[in-house]
């Protein structure tokens, strides 16, 4: 009787894992102690009629139990998981992925449960590893309300049946260790969910993945890279928290230069953009995401792979030589980084185990109406875990030095983007998302923890308030945040005609009365060159020199004002027509005179900025500005002066084409004056209305009490003081 209840329950488990949705296949797969001082080694094969083994270096038949596939080998009672190996289809042998012990421990679970495993990016998803003496690929998947969960890849013809993983219990998380397997192995996550349903999900933690439009996750060895950029990682170290220039050159890596209809390589990439920005005097480059996204008309904002760099451009080797080269060039990287959202693609997060497992349930709180994507539950540990790690792997691992989070206005609020009544207030009935906030608070706290120098900004376009203070004041934690009222007032009066400018001079002003509450960039983004906005140049008013004079007057102004600088891409060489992201930008333009001297105008801002503490030391105080006229609206011209340790730039800005042969400062606190910049130069495209020696205007005492100049049209003139 006893033996027959052992049958029959031995039997359920061997029709559980042939049916696929056994929790625990180690236990009965594998090799186990049997009777006699003896062990068995158990083996599951669907359909097979026989299989062969390799034990202690002779050829065995493995006896069949059951006719879906069971196969059964008894073996002396020393025998180890390293003694035998089994024939696959193909020939080739391999050790029994179901002899060998978990490689996700009950720390691991116990930290990832609690939301603090940030080393996660090397415990999850599939990685090769050295496992108990064997070669192999480790796999753990967050999957809790899974039946069952299986790997499948090229390995396994792709058969759910073949490679069941096993639950690691209140974790959530399903673990197999395959020996064997290498570098370029394609997998999947094959789930079985509650309500019956098989879903094939790519790995959520996969560090590389085929070109689109294929999906699979593959299998690579990143650790192999050596990197030769210890110097910077040390100077990045000794700049934590100290004032610094940044220029960023924003470039979407898919267009900005490519080889016919062909994108360019990542390594091929890193020398002509270092050089280029070497030349420019970019020292940061943004790259818009670079993450896996299977559409490229998303610029890389719906990602699926968070881990994986895009095989558009190549593989994590080639990016880890792409950031190695900036960094030995003296170009820092960041990385735009989406953790607000993410696409709806089946093969990706999304009911990523049946359930609503990343998102929420409720779409008013999971979904995005506006851009049709789902919303991270921040609320749930493993989820905030699971970005954090992220954010920390690109860091650690991949070297970057910033990473600027997109729409955290969309993380901030509940009500963003959603109409009345379709939003849920949070617990205090306001539509603060007191979870994202969290989350933000603890990935700025742990990133700055552990990766001292690296840069958090924020695209945050509401007046929510502390995003760069730091989190003991009750703020975020950002390094910094983009300005966007300080853009779209900005842009709203270039297009003005200048006649009318007078009647908008606060557009000018008003940003200096909030400039010094956060620490911000100033930003002409690709937003601002897509959707109908048209390119910066087409912005312009006026006629072709007016349009030329007004760019230069315009970023000329962004680099004078308080504040870190962005440009996007093609605004350097005057650009006519919007950015397309399937085509790169318009590099023919520079055989035109008048574009090149725009950039070589831009080129020599850039180096003038960076030359120039005064212009970037301790840009976040307000000590480090004076007005100097704010006030003349009928000639639209204003005039302020940046300082720092004792160094001061007199910074002029006319926003009309009038000319005036003598134009009054009226500052007296100078004994000399000397014009180091003029964006009317000739070689710039302009009139040349330079300033060679301005007057100094003195009382009968011989004090200085005004400054006379060439006020030139249209123009920024930029004067050392002493």
């Amino acid at each position: 009787m006893l033996n027959t209840q052992f049958n029959t329950h031995f039997n359920e488990h061997l029709m559980r894992i042939a049916e696929r949705w056994h929790h625990q296949p180690h236990a009965i797969l594998g090799l186990h102690e049997f009777f006699q001082e003896s062990k068995v080694i158990r083996l599951w094969r669907p359909n097979a009629q026989k299989i062969y083994l390799e034990v202690f270096g002779n050829t065995v038949e493995a006896k069949k139990i059951h006719d879906t596939g069971f196969f059964e080998y008894i073996v002396p009672h020393f025998t180890t998981p390293l003694d035998y190996r089994i024939f696959h289809q193909n020939g080739l042998l391999a050790l029994d992925p179901y002899a060998f012990l978990p490689t996700f421990g009950e720390i691991d679970q116990y930290l990832f449960g609690k939301g603090t495993h940030y080393q996660l990016y090397e415990k999850m998803g599939g990685r090769l590893t050295h496992h108990q003496g064997v070669d192999g690929a480790k796999f753990a998947l967050w999957a809790p309300n899974a039946k069952s969960v299986s790997v499948i890849g090229d390995f396994n013809y792709w058969d759910g049946r073949v490679n069941p993983m096993r639950s690691l219990g209140y974790s959530g998380v399903w673990e197999l260790f395959i020996p064997g397997l290498k570098s370029g192995d394609k997998y999947k996550f094959e789930i079985l969910s509650q309500q019956g349903e098989r879903i094939v999900k790519s790995d959520p933690y996969a560090l590389m993945s085929e070109m689109r439009p294929a999906t699979a996750s593959i299998l690579v060895d990143i650790q192999q890279y050596q990197w030769q950029d210890s110097r910077w990682l040390d100077e990045r170290r000794k700049k934590n928290n100290q004032s610094q220039p940044i220029s960023i050159y924003e470039v979407h890596l898919g267009s900005w230069r490519k080889r016919g209809d062909d994108f360019l390589n990542y390594r091929e990439l890193a020398h002509e953009l270092s050089s280029y920005c070497h030349k420019m005097g970019f020292n940061f480059i943004e790259l818009l995401p670079i993450q896996e996204h299977p559409l490229d008309e998303s610029w890389g904002y719906q990602v699926s792979g968070f881990y994986a760099v895009t095989s558009r451009f190549g593989t994590p080797l080639d990016f880890k030589y792409f950031v190695d080269h900036l960094h030995q060039n003296g170009i820092g990287l960041i990385l735009d980084w989406v953790p607000g959202h993410f696409p709806t693609d089946d093969f990706s997060l999304g009911r990523f185990d049946g359930s609503s497992l990343y998102e929420h349930e409720d779409p008013r709180q999971g979904y995005h109406p506006h851009w049709h994507t789902h919303i991270f539950n921040f609320g749930r540990h493993e989820v905030s875990n699971f970005l954090i790690a992220n954010a920390l792997f690109w860091f650690e691992e991949m070297h970057v030095d910033g990473l600027r989070v997109d729409a955290v206005a969309s993380m901030l609020y509940l009500d963003y983007g959603r109409e009345e009544g379709g939003w849920i207030p949070n617990k205090y009935g306001g539509k603060e998302n007191l979870h994202a906030i969290e989350f933000l608070k603890h990935l700025n706290s742990i990133v700055h923890q552990k990766t001292p120098g690296v840069l958090t900004i924020a695209e945050e376009s509401t007046s929510f308030t502390g995003v760069t203070h730091s989190i003991e004041q009750g703020g975020l934690g950002f390094d910094l945040k983009w300005n966007m009222g300080w853009m779209n007032d900005t842009l709203h009066y270039f297009q003005k005609n200048p006649l009318y400018r007078s009647h908008h001079h606060q557009d000018l002003t008003f940003g200096l009365i909030y400039a010094f509450s956060e620490k911000f960039v100033l930003v002409f983004s690709h937003d601002e060159v897509v959707h109908g906005k048209q390119a910066l140049l087409s912005k312009m008013p006026g006629d072709v020199w007016q349009q030329f004079a007004n760019l230069r007057l315009l970023i000329s102004y962004m680099i004078c004002q308080p504040g870190k600088k962005l440009l996007f891409m093609g605004g350097e060489i005057g650009q006519w027509n919007e950015w397309n992201c399937k085509r790169e930008i318009e590099w023919f333009l520079l055989t035109f005179p008048i574009h090149h001297g725009l950039q070589q105008c831009v080129q020599e801002l850039n180096h003038l900025y960076l030359s120039q503490p005064a212009l970037w030391a301790n840009d976040f105080h307000y000590d480090t500005f004076q007005w100097i006229d704010f006030s003349d609206m009928q000639n639209s011209v204003i005039s302020y002066v940046r300082k720092s340790n004792g160094e001061r730039l007199i910074c002029v800005h006319n926003f009309t084409p009038t000319y005036f042969n003598e134009y009054v400062l009226h500052f007296g606190a100078l004994n000399q004056i000397e014009e180091i910049f003029n964006t009317d130069h000739e070689r710039f495209g302009g009139s040349g209305k330079i300033n060679h020696t301005p007057e100094i205007i003195r009382n009968f005492h011989g004090q200085a009490m005004a400054v006379k100049i060439q006020l030139a049209p249209l123009a920024t003139m930029i004067f050392r003081i002493s």
